[in-house]
C-alpha cells in the first residue's frame, strides 16, 4: 500500500534541535565537504562519459555503508539504506558537467577538456552547479547514515548521470531502477540558482520547469556561385526567412497566457564568400509548460519550414526533434508540507515562493513515474556579491556561463540543512509520526 500524506509529523526533534545538530555536523564535517567539492569541481566529465564522477560517489557511499549498484542507466548510482519499517525514500543528484571552459579564475579551477563530435576541444566544467549538488547528497547521505536513531524506513541515494542531456533519468528508469531497488514514496532533490542570495531557499507547486525540446533543421536548396543567384535556390536566404517565421509561432499562435519560447540557438551555412551552398542547418530550443501548447509549437515548426521551403521551390527541408524533456510538476500536497518544515528550520523569511523557470529538468520523470515529487531551489550567492553586481549594473552570471560559481561554504549550510530537515520530516519514526 502506498505511504500517503497525512498531516506533518511532529518530528523526533523540534526543528532548532535538528538545525543545532546539522550546523554541528557541518562544523565537524567542513573540511572534507570542501575537499569533496573541490574534487568534483576540478573532474568535470560531460553527460555519458561521468566514470570517474560516479566512482567517487559510489565509494563516498559505500563509506557511510549505504549498499551501492553502479552502472545503472549508464553511469548511474544507485546507494540504499534500509532502516526498519517504514515508507522510502529517494534523494537524487546529478553527475554530469557541461563543455564550458572556465572562467572564473578561482584557484581550484577546471582544467578539464573534451573533445566534442566535431573534434574541437571545448573545456569543461560544473557551470550549472551539479558539483554543489553532489557534495550536498554526500553530506546529506553521511548525516542520516549516521542518525539513524532520527529516522525509519527506507532511503535511497541515486546519483543520475546525463541531466545535462535531459536523458539520463529515463534512462535509470529504463534500467528498472525502481523495480530492482525500490520505489520509493517520495522524491526529493535540489537545484541552485545563480541569482538569488545564499540563505534562501525557493518553493513553488505545480509547473516547476518546462518541456524542453531540440529540434534541428536542415533548409535544402541548390548550389552554385554566388554571382548567378538565378541559377540556384539559396538555402540561407531560406533560412533566415524562417528564423523571423518561427518568432511569430509564441507571439501569434500560441495563446498569451501561456508561456513559451522558441531560440534559435545556431545557424550555419555556406563555406565561402562567393558560393552558395546546397544546405543551411539551425538548430532550436523549445520550452513550454503544457503537453498541448508543446505540441502546438513543435507542428508548427515543422509547418513553417515545410511552408517556406515551398515557397521558394526547394526540398522538403529535414526536421528532427531530440532530446525532449517533459516539464517537471512539483506535487502539491508535497510541496506544502516540506513548505512548513523548511521555514520552521530556516524561517520564513528564508523560504520563499518560487517562479516557473523555462528551464528544463529531467526529474520530471520521476514524477510522470508515478512518484509524488518536489525539487526546490537554492541561493548560491551571497549578498555581497549580489550587491556589487548590482553596484555594477550588470546581472550575476547564470548557470551555465563561463564565470558562474557559488559561495560555497554558505550554499552548502542551506542545502544540506533543509534536505536533512525534509528526510527527517518525510522518514520521522513512527512513535513520533503517531503523536
Amino acid at each position: 500500500m502506498p505511504f500517503t500524506f497525512g498531516t506533518v509529523n511532529a518530528l523526533a526533534q523540534s526543528p532548532t534541535e535538528i538545525v543545532a545538530r546539522a550546523e554541528k555536523f557541518l562544523d565537524a564535517e567542513a573540511p572534507s565537504l570542501v575537499e569533496t567539492y573541490a574534487w568534483f569541481h576540478t573532474h568535470p566529465e560531460v553527460s555519458f562519459e561521468e566514470q570517474a564522477t560516479a566512482q567517487k560517489f559510489a565509494e563516498l557511499l559505500k563509506a557511510e555503508g549505504y549498499e551501492v549498484t553502479q552502472n545503472v542507466g549508464g553511469h548511474g548510482v544507485v546507494g540504499v539504506l534500509r532502516n526498519g519499517d517504514g515508507p522510502s525514500l529517494m534523494l537524487r543528484t546529478d553527475l554530469d558537467a557541461l563543455p564550458v571552459t572556465e572562467q572564473t579564475l578561482l584557484p581550484f579551477a577546471s582544467t578539464a577538456t573534451f573533445t566534442m563530435p566535431d573534434s574541437s576541444k571545448v573545456g569543461v566544467m560544473h557551470a550549472c552547479g551539479h558539483d554543489v549538488h553532489m557534495t550536498n547528497m554526500v553530506a546529506v547521505a553521511r548525516y542520516l547514515a549516521r542518525n539513524r536513531d532520527q529516522w525509519q524506513g527506507s532511503l535511497m541515494v541515486i546519483g543520475q548521470p546525463a541531466e545535462e542531456r535531459g536523458l539520463g533519468a529515463k534512462a535509470m528508469l529504463d534500467d528498472k531502477l525502481f523495480e530492482r531497488f525500490l520505489r520509493p514514496d517520495f522524491a526529493v532533490a535540489l537545484h541552485v540558482a545563480g541569482q538569488f542570495p545564499t540563505g534562501t531557499i525557493r518553493l513553488v507547486s505545480g509547473p516547476a520547469f518546462a518541456n524542453v525540446d531540440s529540434v534541428d533543421i536542415v533548409v535544402k536548396g541548390r548550389g552554385g556561385h554566388g554571382s548567378a543567384p538565378d541559377t540556384t535556390i539559396d538555402p540561407i536566404v531560406q533560412a533566415s526567412e524562417l528564423v523571423i517565421s518561427l518568432q511569430t509561432i509564441v507571439s501569434r499562435e500560441v495563446k498569451p497566457s501561456e508561456p513559451a519560447v522558441v531560440t534559435v540557438g545556431s545557424i550555419h551555412g555556406g563555406t565561402k564568400h562567393n558560393i552558395i551552398g546546397d544546405d543551411c542547418r539551425l538548430q532550436l530550443t523549445v520550452r513550454s509548460y503544457t503537453q498541448k501548447v508543446r505540441e502546438q509549437v513543435l507542428a508548427a515548426i515543422r509547418r513553417k519550414a515545410n511552408a517556406i521551403a515551398q515557397a521558394y521551390d526547394a526540398p522538403e527541408p529535414e526536421v528532427t526533434f531530440s532530446e525532449g524533456t517533459p516539464s517537471l510538476m512539483n506535487n502539491a500536497e508535497l510541496t506544502e508540507r516540506l513548505r512548513e518544515t523548511m521555514v520552521a528550520a530556516i524561517g520564513s523569511e528564508n523560504v520563499l515562493v518560487d517562479e516557473p523557470t523555462m528551464g528544463g529538468e529531467d526529474f520530471s520523470q520521476y514524477g510522470l513515474a508515478g512518484v509524488p515529487i518536489l525539487m526546490y531551489r537554492v541561493g548560491s550567492v551571497s549578498k555581497e556579491r549580489l550587491a556589487r553586481f548590482e553596484k555594477m549594473n550588470v546581472p550575476p552570471p547564470s548557470l551555465h556561463s563561463s564565470q558562474y560559481y557559488p559561495d560555497f561554504e554558505e550554499t552548502i549550510r542551506t542545502s544540506t540543512t533543509t534536505m536533512i530537515a525534509a528526510a527527517l520530516e518525510l522518514l520521522a519514526p513512527k512513535e513520533s509520526a503517531a503523536k
